[in-house]
């Protein structure tokens, strides 16, 4: 591969007071929150720096809740394509990292500002004795932490836990249930969740709903079928720090391979987190029984696609029952098709 030539700065905004590490990663919530341990060996690394993340505007309050990162250069909403980073103000950063990705577009948007060192997959710096490879197969967190550990800074894959916020749970300690996902493929079919919901219920556990924008109509449909409350629904009404301190003081969270997902991870909250188009060797919980990841064996599929994965599709509503009943009567699940990442 030919390293992108290095661009024109240009300012705009503040000027960071101290000498800054920029770092990219403008992707979604549960990217960022995989992301925090590679944010913490940053954090630990430059003590007396200046901690920049480029992400999307729409993340502000998750950026704080890492408690990496000293300031949040806000990027478009623009799904997970490399967004434009001219507006950058004040001096080059002294070091930026690529956590992005692999390819040449992240890598050309940090070169264009002039850094004083540039570390990337897609273009290692010269002379390393060792330079980090992109691994296929790897999982997410070991893969950045990883990168960063070939240059001297020191990162844990399973540091991903993060404080509560402070704001009250709507429903403390209750089984939420999220039925939603950015795209179809993540997103297993509402009646099964509305049988996990109401076998919940049978068993005497109360069950809200979670959603956000755009998921209102979806969590209606489950409720309507599980025979849920209406205050039980709780799709559009919840905010950032809403969410994450209902998954924090939650009994359970049961949810696709999303963002409350690795809320659950972050807080330490028992999950049950149904996989299908990614295996959860890539994306799937730390270690320990606390986390339960169902997911049955097969070829990759698009994460992205516009209809349930076939291997989603493989879990049933009575295996995805058993494993989140396992998980509250012995703190993890007996389920058989369950990988324990």
């Amino acid at each position: 591969m030919t390293c992108p030539a290095d661009g024109t700065h240009r300012t705009a905004g503040p000027v960071p007071r101290r000498p800054t590490v920029l770092v990219l990663r403008a992707l979604g919530l549960g990217d960022l929150l995989a992301g925090v341990p590679a944010l913490r060996g940053v954090r630990r690394a430059f003590p007396t720096h200046e901690i920049v993340l480029a992400a999307p505007a729409g993340l502000a309050p998750a950026v704080r809740a890492t408690g990496a990162v000293d300031t949040h250069f806000t990027t478009a909403d623009n799904g997970r394509q490399v967004p434009s980073l001219t507006h950058w103000a004040g001096p080059p950063p002294v070091l930026a990292i690529d956590l992005h990705g692999n390819g040449p577009l992240s890598h050309r948007a940090l070169a264009a500002l002039t850094p004083g060192r540039l570390l990337s997959y897609a273009c290692p710096e010269p002379g390393h004795p060792a330079p980090p490879r992109w691994r296929a197969g790897e999982h997410e967190r070991r893969r950045w932490c990883r990168f960063l550990t070939a240059y001297g800074v020191p990162a844990d894959p399973d540091d991903v836990r993060i404080e509560p916020p402070a704001p009250p749970s709507k429903a403390p300690g209750a089984v939420v249930l999220h039925p939603g996902a950015d795209s179809a493929a993540r997103r297993w079919p509402a009646d099964r969740y509305a049988a996990v919901a109401a076998g919940l219920r049978d068993a005497g556990r109360r069950v809200v709903l979670s959603g956000g924008p755009g998921e209102e109509a979806l969590c209606a449909a489950v409720a309507q079928r599980a025979g849920l409350e209406p205050r039980d629904n709780l799709a559009g009404t919840l905010t950032f720090d809403d969410l994450s301190a209902l998954v924090a003081r939650a009994a359970l969270l049961v949810s696709g391979d999303t963002g409350p997902a690795h809320l659950a991870f972050a807080h330490g909250t028992p999950s049950v987190t149904l996989f299908g188009p990614v295996a959860p060797g890539l994306w799937g919980p730390p270690a320990g029984r606390r986390h339960t990841a169902l997911w049955h064996p097969g070829p990759p599929g698009d994460p992205h696609a516009t209809r349930p994965d076939p291997l989603l599709l493989r879990l049933g509503a009575a295996q995805v029952l058993a494993a989140a009943l396992s998980t509250l009567r012995y703190g993890h699940s007996t389920e058989g098709v369950t990988a324990h990442v």
